[in-house]
């Protein structure tokens, strides 16, 4: 009896901290080509079913030598994007002229730039049970 109630009690443990660990994934973003190191960059983590509307989570970040780095922490397994910018003037918001085009630099995850702001098909990228680590790039 004690020793099916010792496979029962491991079986717990072991199956609790898989739980633990796959609640507990973290994303790092390094932005690597950040042209002044004044001001600071913004991070956003987005769903699909949010994107570009709510972030799930952000994180302003200082630059250090033209480079800028974020962990989003406590990441459930799914399908993600990140969008960031150079606050250079650090007002907590993008800039834009009065044409529409941004006067700060931004970049998405997989780095694809096209015309206009970042699509989510472009940017996302999967977590699973593992930490995962991006290069953005403006």
């Amino acid at each position: 009896m004690k020793f099916l109630v010792a496979i029962i009690v491991t079986a717990v443990l072991f199956f609790s901290n898989k739980i633990t660990a796959q609640e507990n994934v973290s994303i790092t973003a390094t932005v690597v080509n950040v042209t002044s190191d004044e001001g600071k960059v913004s991070f956003a983590l987005f769903d699909k079913e949010n994107f570009r509307i709510k972030s799930l989570q952000s994180v302003l970040s200082e630059i250090k030598e033209g480079k800028s780095m974020v962990s989003f922490t406590d990441i459930p397994s799914g399908e993600y994007a990140i969008i960031c910018f150079h606050d250079k003037n650090e007002n907590n918001k993008m800039d834009f002229a009065t044409n529409g085009m941004p006067l700060e630099n931004y970049g998405a995850s997989n780095n694809v730039m096209n015309f206009g702001p970042p699509k989510y098909e472009d940017a996302k990228f999967v977590v699973a049970d593992k930490n995962v680590s991006l290069e953005i790039r403006f």
